[in-house]
């Protein structure tokens, strides 16, 4: 929790502030910074609803999500050898650091088993302050970027409005989950959350495929160098904070 608290805040608000210099357009840099300070795709998609930014504003964040996430797969876990990171010193930084939970599995197999079960506690973590961040970013953006109306009333309705409902569905679906293994035998908790757990995976690829089709090369070159430099370099803060922070808290 200490490590998630302090990297969230710590690369969320260097990538909102590079941004904001390079003049980059709130709602996008919101959605940048989201995504590359919490769990990537889902957390971009959280700030989307939060901030009613446009689809190919959200194309695009996903799309550099994948770009930098696919070479931290391997790249990592060859770092942390090099430096002679132990197990958890090295899960809990790749944990931290990539941006999608699916890539921090894969970097943290290659690892080895005790940085996975590290990364892997360490990434869940971090993607439970998902809600926190979206209900920051509703709030900001209902109430003072775009507010349409002095009342309490308007201003609880577009809070309800903007909000990312899905983050309650994960709230739930955690306690149910919980409540759930506490109440049956392990093999019979098992075996339903796996079915669970594929069910999760192909909606997952559904919604992917789906935000990829937004995707237009025009809107990309249309936005220029500055949001991927943004992205790139709260990336490499994400590297530098997490390494010390693994190796401060972990180590």
């Amino acid at each position: 929790m200490i490590q998630s608290l302090l990297l969230i805040t710590i690369v969320f608000g260097f990538g909102w502030w590079l941004g904001g210099r390079l003049g980059l357009e709130d709602k996008l840099r919101a959605l940048l910074s989201s995504a590359v300070a919490i769990c990537g795709v889902s957390a971009a998609i959280a700030a989307a609803g939060a901030v009613q930014a446009k689809k190919e504003q959200l194309a695009y964040s996903a799309s550099l999500v994948i770009v930098f996430a696919l070479p931290s797969i391997f790249v990592l876990p060859w770092a942390a050898a090099a430096l002679g990171l132990p197990p958890e010193v090295a899960g809990a930084w790749i944990g931290g650091n990539i941006d999608t939970t699916a890539a921090v599995t894969a970097a943290g197999s290659l690892t080895g088993q005790k940085a996975l079960e590290i990364a892997t506690i360490v990434k869940v973590t971090q993607n439970a302050l998902l809600g926190v961040v979206a209900v920051a970013l509703t709030a900001y953006f209902a109430l003072k970027v775009e507010r349409s109306g002095p009342s309490a009333r308007s201003a609880g309705s577009q809070l309800w409005q903007r909000f990312p409902k899905f983050v309650l569905g994960f709230l739930a679906a955690s306690v149910l989950t919980t409540v759930y293994i506490g109440l049956v035998p392990a093999a019979e908790s098992k075996a339903a959350i796996g079915v669970a757990n594929d069910l999760r995976t192909w909606f997952l690829i559904l919604a992917f495929v789906s935000i990829g089709l937004e995707f237009r090369a025009g809107a990309l070159r249309a936005a220029g160098w500055r949001p991927v430099g943004v992205f790139g370099a709260a990336t490499v803060v994400n590297i530098v904070a997490a390494l010390g922070l693994a190796v401060l808290l972990f180590g």
